[in-house]
């Protein structure tokens, strides 16, 4: 099959694009070991050099009926459920330009293949940066983050990705291109196609560009850790959300965070504000006067303290560290976040770390070890009596062929799976990846 495969994408792909799967880089190799099951490893991956390209791709491989998995750089290549067949990894690396760059609008048109430190990189000169920190931030495509819906601590102000996007294009089952949204905030013509790509995990197409809305880069920044007792942290995160207070970052974190950022004892609560500096100094003060009524301990941090603090945060609890380490995305009610961070906590002390958003309740957690399925038993009932859900991302295929990865059971199921037959009729995209 491999040869049959490699004659028919030659008359569209260049050598160097279509890459036998025995010769891939190892890390490619171990991403997909984790996602695929061993008995249908993929024959090629594919990186095409510009849409045109990556349509008539499709084409061939509807027309075959080969399956295809869509990444990017292939960082969370490994997160959802295990693929039942792959036989193509679609790359969209190579899809990497600026299409339009509306400055004084604040919004820009990418591919999907461009990174968010390139496309970051890029804005910084006109002072504007979209506001998403995912896991793996250096290496994440923006198809990538769309497709993974993973944006981090900034959406306790800007939202989610899903509240970023103005418009994007996809690639269909057939080859042919798609579009929903446009270039204005306003823009309301046809189905929010938008919403239902964020976080469909390459089940529906291959997106191809994204176009998003901007902001100006803050003036200043500043964090105060807090650290106590679970019950102080508790009613200082409701205080925060009844007032009118506005950080653009606020996590509650485990005591095992706290401890291994040698940030204190006890729960910890990390709120960071990003303005004009007299804003900033206003608005710490205010959380420092009602964090001290309460007996919490509290430090204030900027510049290169602040910055190494959030990077070491996402570290801690967001990049794999062994091949044993179980990643994770967690979304509760907010009033009952403190109660599932302390569960994490007794049930795993030393090898657990755990994040949820303050406004949100949505959050990320990691636990170094292979744990029982007890456990995630225990974490994921918890989360779904308090009209929540626990996903397992990046897990090894024991674990996830063990414990279903989205654990979902509502009612929306029936239509998930008709949309799914209607954008993805003989199921070639991500077969079993989602839902």
């Amino acid at each position: 099959m491999t040869s049959a495969i490699a004659s028919k994408l030659e008359s569209v792909l260049e050598s160097p694009n279509l890459i036998p799967w025995e010769t891939v880089d190892v890390t490619w190799k171990n991403r997909v070991k984790k996602t695929v099951n061993d008995s249908c490893l993929p024959h090629y991956l594919i990186t095409p050099l510009n849409l045109e390209t990556l349509q008539n791709t499709v084409r061939i491989a509807s027309k075959n009926q080969w399956s295809m998995v869509p990444c990017g750089n292939g960082s969370k290549l490994d997160w959802g459920g295990l693929v039942s067949d792959a036989n193509l990894i679609i790359s969209t690396q190579k899809l990497n330009q600026v299409i339009d760059h509306a400055v004084s609008d604040l919004t820009i048109t990418v591919e999907a293949g461009i990174t968010l430190r390139d496309l970051q990189a890029i804005l910084k000169p006109h002072n504007q940066f979209l506001p998403i920190d995912p896991a793996y931030p250096q290496d994440s495509t923006i198809g990538g983050i769309m497709a993974t819906a993973d944006t981090g601590s900034w959406r306790q102000r800007y939202g989610g990705i899903r509240d970023l996007v103005l418009g994007l294009s996809f690639v269909r089952w057939d080859g042919e291109i798609a579009k929903a949204g446009g270039k204005v905030v306003k823009n309301v013509a046809g189905y929010d196609l938008m919403k239902l790509f964020a976080g469909s995990y390459g089940t529906l197409g291959i997106i191809s560009t994204v176009t998003f809305r901007l902001y100006p880069i803050p003036e200043a920044s500043g964090t105060v850790v807090m650290t106590g007792e679970a019950d102080d942290i508790n009613q200082m995160a409701k205080t925060l959300l009844q007032s009118g207070l506005q950080p653009t970052a606020a996590e509650m974190v485990s005591p095992s965070v706290v401890k291994s950022l040698e940030l204190g004892e006890g729960m910890g609560l990390i709120v960071r504000f990003q303005s004009i500096p007299e804003s900033i100094e206003e608005q710490s003060h205010q959380v420092q006067a009602i964090a001290k009524k309460l007996n919490i301990k509290t430090v204030f941090c900027q510049n290169e303290i602040e910055q190494n603090l959030w990077q070491r945060l996402q570290e801690l609890i967001r990049v794999s560290n062994t091949n044993s380490t179980l990643t994770g995305k967690i979304g509760i009610i907010p009033n009952q976040a403190i109660n599932w961070l302390m569960k994490i906590n007794d049930l795993t002390p030393e090898t657990a770390w755990a994040m949820i958003n303050l406004s949100s309740g949505i959050g990320q957690f990691k636990l170094d070890l292979e744990p029982s399925l007890g456990v995630l038993k225990q974490l994921r009932s918890l989360a779904q009596e308090n009209r929540g859900f626990l996903t397992i991302l990046e897990a090894n295929q024991s674990i996830k062929k063990q414990f279903e990865p989205w654990g979902y059971s509502g009612n929306a199921l029936p239509l998930m799976k008709q949309i799914k037959t209607q954008f993805d009729p003989h199921n070639l995209f991500s077969p079993s990846r989602f839902v």
